[in-house]
């Protein structure tokens, strides 16, 4: 019984099965309400260890009597007499992984076994402690193992996520909103800033990673420190808004202004709906691609009156529909007139050359829409940078592989609303569903954070390695993030019983089972010293210090 120390078990096995689980009779020392769903267990079999996840509790008695006759309501003598013989409560446990008793008590993957059996009957159930973490789940290092929260009532316990599996594969962040998902991204991007083992491309809508993100907490109106702060020397932040940059009095790293030309058919068609564009008039785009060239989009939007009489007598389309079209497009092109430009500045037209070698060096890059948070111009915004970075990575990786080179350094890009980009109509045409599909096969993830997991497509669902599920309260999304996950039914009630804020069910390629976190406080004095990193005053009290010694 390695692990449980002087613990006191909680409860014995009474019945079950490997597919519907075990069935543990809680013993009459233990309140009924210290066994919540999510709890990370451990049973202990006569050859093995077995880890579980308590994922329901129902209350049972010996004798229907007593369920029609119960005791009155202040009769505590009846009470205590029939608690635990009469009446008693029966949890049931979802066992994930085992361990053989003559395993090492370190963390070693190899001694982790997929439950293929069961133990005995009355064999004993503890919660899990400290040691029963480390060995599953890892114990924190600065590389491999980062500290993402901890489990259930187990506060002071580290659980970790192991980044290197994390990377291997897309990854999402789901809940619904006010959650604490952005927070809980923004705690995993530490970790993958950390480890030093990829990059990142973080699409940020809001602004919540760059500089400065908002919190709900009444205390902290000033907000957190974005990561930039934390990290200034690993981490850029371009901007599509120097203006807003000005006005929080943060200087970015680079501005970024788009061509028009950059702007292709498959980005319209990803518009549709923004733009409320029909199949016919996605049809027109393809046919003036096809007459005008590279340029289309430019070249369309300048013709006058006589011209688009030409072009419909050339069948490109419809003169009615033409003009529609143009309107349309040119609405498109005035929301987005601060970053879409006709002519862009020489010192701003290498802007993906300048990406990629940040991201290849090993930078972070946080891309603030400061005011431009029109879905429409996040959605073109992203889709064609993400294009032009994925080519640049094909590329390279192809070189790589010709002359035996390793390849650009892995990428993960962090898009946010990822259902815009990934819902069954849109995922075949966008690159966002490619990178999905590919599965790093050019050394690019992805990771998703959304709020309605429900409206991505199932295929692309299904090629998402690691999820952080905090509370949805949709059936539809509900059903979504646990598809084609073994034992859903009794994750579905640990998803049920999760709180507003700051926990969430970790499932997936990372995690060995999965488990439920209350995560780590973000910026808080803990999660500073963690990173060995200093407070804004801290760094600057120490380069004046640099400075001065420098010249004295």
């Amino acid at each position: 019984m390695a692990g449980t120390g002087e613990m006191r078990p909680i409860g014995v096995i009474i019945g079950g099965s490997l597919s519907e689980g075990l069935q543990m009779k809680v013993s009459d020392q233990v309140s009924v309400e210290d066994l919540r769903a999510g709890r990370f267990m451990v049973v202990e079999g006569e050859k093995y260890r077995f880890f579980c996840l308590l994922t329901d509790v129902v209350l049972e008695t010996s004798d229907r009597r007593f369920m029609l006759f119960p005791p009155a309501t202040g009769d505590t003598l009846a009470r205590q007499v029939l608690q635990g013989t009469g009446a008693y409560a029966i949890a049931t446990l979802r066992p994930t992984l085992m361990r053989s008793n003559g395993a090492p008590a370190e963390f070693d993957a190899g001694s982790l076994l997929p439950v293929k059996t069961i133990m005995p009957h009355f064999c004993a159930v503890y919660p899990a402690n400290p040691d029963d973490v480390a060995q599953v789940f890892g114990k924190k290092d600065d590389q491999r193992f980062y500290h993402i929260g901890s489990p259930l009532e187990m506060e002071e316990t580290p659980l970790c996520l192991n980044m290197e599996r994390f990377i291997e594969r897309s990854s999402g962040v789901f809940g619904k909103s006010g959650t604490g998902k952005t927070f809980l991204t923004r705690i995993i991007l530490c970790g993958l800033i950390q480890s030093q083992q990829i990059s990142s491309l973080i699409f940020d809508m809001h602004n919540e990673y760059g500089f400065r993100g908002t919190t709900e907490e009444r205390n902290r109106s000033g907000g957190v420190r974005g990561l930039k702060q934390f990290f200034p020397d690993r981490v850029k932040v371009y901007s599509l808004d120097p203006e807003s940059s000005k006005n929080r009095r943060v200087t970015p790293d680079a501005i970024v202004r788009i061509p028009i030309k950059d702007v292709t058919v498959e980005d319209i068609m990803l518009l549709a709906g923004e733009l409320n564009l029909g199949g016919t008039a996605l049809e027109t785009c393809i046919q003036l691609e096809n007459r005008l060239g590279e340029n289309w989009l430019a070249d369309f939007l300048e013709k006058e009156s006589d011209d688009i009489v030409d072009l419909s007598r050339q069948n490109v389309g419809h003169q009615g529909a033409l003009n529609a079209l143009q309107r349309k497009l040119r609405s498109f092109e005035h929301r987005c007139s601060d970053f879409l430009k006709r002519e862009v500045a020489k010192q701003e037209s290498g802007i993906i050359e300048e990406l990629f070698s940040d991201l290849n060096h090993g930078k972070h890059v946080v891309l603030e829409f400061g005011r431009h948070r029109d879905p429409l111009q996040y959605m073109l915004v992203a889709n064609i940078l993400t294009r032009k970075i994925h080519e640049r990575y094909r590329e390279e990786t192809e070189k790589a592989m010709e002359g035996d080179q390793p390849g650009p350094r892995p990428l993960v890009i962090v898009i946010e609303e990822a259902h815009k980009f990934l819902s069954p109509e849109l995922s075949d045409q966008t690159i966002f569903g490619t990178i999905a599909r590919e599965m790093r096969k050019y050394h690019v993830t992805l990771m998703v954070v959304d709020q309605r997991p429900s409206g991505i497509d199932d295929e692309i669902l299904s090629q998402i390695g690691t999820r952080a599920v905090c509370l949805l309260d949709d059936e539809r999304d509900v059903n979504a993030v646990l598809q084609g996950t073994p034992s859903s039914s009794g994750l579905r009630a640990v998803l049920a019983g999760l709180e507003s804020k700051q926990q969430a069910l970790i499932f997936g390629h990372a995690m060995p089972m999965p488990i439920v976190i209350r995560s780590r406080t973000y910026d808080d004095e803990n999660f500073r010293k963690a990173f060995h990193l200093e407070a804004p005053e801290e760094r600057k009290q120490r380069l004046d210090k640099e400075i001065s010694s420098d010249y004295g």
